[in-house]
C-alpha cells in the first residue's frame, strides 16, 4: 500500500506560499516570495536531501506542476534534485483535458480523491507532495495524508496560502522525529494519531465567579 507524504516548507505561522522565488506565486498580493533563501546552509540542504532519500513519485497540484515543469527539465543536469524530479512519475491534479508536456506526467482525472484512494491501494513508492497548497486542502478533507515532513522556518509571514487552510479537519498528530539546524530551521515529521482528545484542569466544584463567567459566555 502506498502512502501520501506532504513534504512542505512552512513558516512559523503556517504559510507555505512561494518559498523559492519572488516570481513563484505572487497571487493574492503575496510579496515575500523566496522567504526560505537566506536560511539555506549545508545542514539545511542536507535535511532537504533527506526528504528524497527513499523512492517516491511526485504528487502535484496544477499550479505547482506548472512551476516545476518550467524549471526542473531545464535545470543543471548535475543537480541531484533535478535528476530525481525528471525521472519519477508525476501525478497531477488538474481540471480539464490539458496536455501535460513534462514527460512521465499523469492527470488524476476529475475525481482526485477517488483516484488517489485507488493509487494508495496499489504497490509502489510513496507519493510525495511538493507545494500544492490547494491540493493539500482536498487531501486534508478526505483524510488522505499519511505523513507530514515539514521544514519549519523561523519567521512569520502574516498572509499567504497555508498548509492547514480551508480543508483542515480536527485531528491529533504524533511527532515521529525531529531535528534542528544552526539556521533556526526545524525538520519535523508527524503522523496522524486519531481524533483530538480534550480534558480539563478546572476545579471539580467551580466557584460562583467561574459559574457567572461561564454564563456570560452564552
Amino acid at each position: 500500500m502506498r502512502r501520501i507524504v506532504a513534504a512542505t516548507f512552512v513558516s512559523l505561522d503556517g504559510v507555505m506560499q512561494a518559498p523559492g522565488t519572488p516570481e513563484e506565486d505572487p497571487t493574492g498580493g503575496f510579496r515575500f516570495g523566496g522567504w526560505t533563501f537566506h536560511y539555506f546552509d549545508e545542514a539545511t540542504g542536507a535535511a532537504l536531501g533527506q526528504m528524497f532519500h527513499k523512492p517516491f513519485d511526485l504528487l502535484l497540484g496544477r499550479k505547482t506542476y506548472d512551476i516545476f515543469a518550467a524549471h526542473w527539465p531545464y535545470a543543471d543536469e548535475d543537480d541531484p534534485i533535478a535528476v530525481l524530479f525528471n525521472k519519477v512519475t508525476r501525478y497531477v491534479a488538474t481540471r480539464g483535458d490539458i496536455t501535460l508536456s513534462w514527460n512521465n506526467s499523469r492527470s488524476l482525472g476529475a475525481d482526485v480523491a477517488a483516484a488517489l484512494t485507488e493509487l494508495k491501494k496499489g504497490e509502489g513508492p510513496d507519493l510525495l507532495i511538493q507545494g500544492s497548497s490547494n491540493l493539500i486542502q482536498t487531501l486534508l478533507r478526505h483524510g488522505l495524508i499519511d505523513e507530514y515532513t515539514l521544514l519549519i522556518f523561523p519567521l512569520v509571514l502574516g498572509k499567504g496560502k497555508r498548509l492547514f487552510g480551508d480543508g483542515t479537519v480536527p485531528a491529533a498528530l504524533k511527532l515521529s522525529r525531529s531535528q534542528s539546524f544552526p539556521s533556526g530551521v526545524i525538520m519535523a515529521t508527524y503522523e496522524p494519531a486519531g481524533e483530538v482528545k480534550t480534558g480539563s484542569f478546572a476545579q471539580k466544584d467551580p466557584s460562583e465567579a467561574e459559574i457567572r463567567r461561564r454564563q456570560s459566555l452564552d
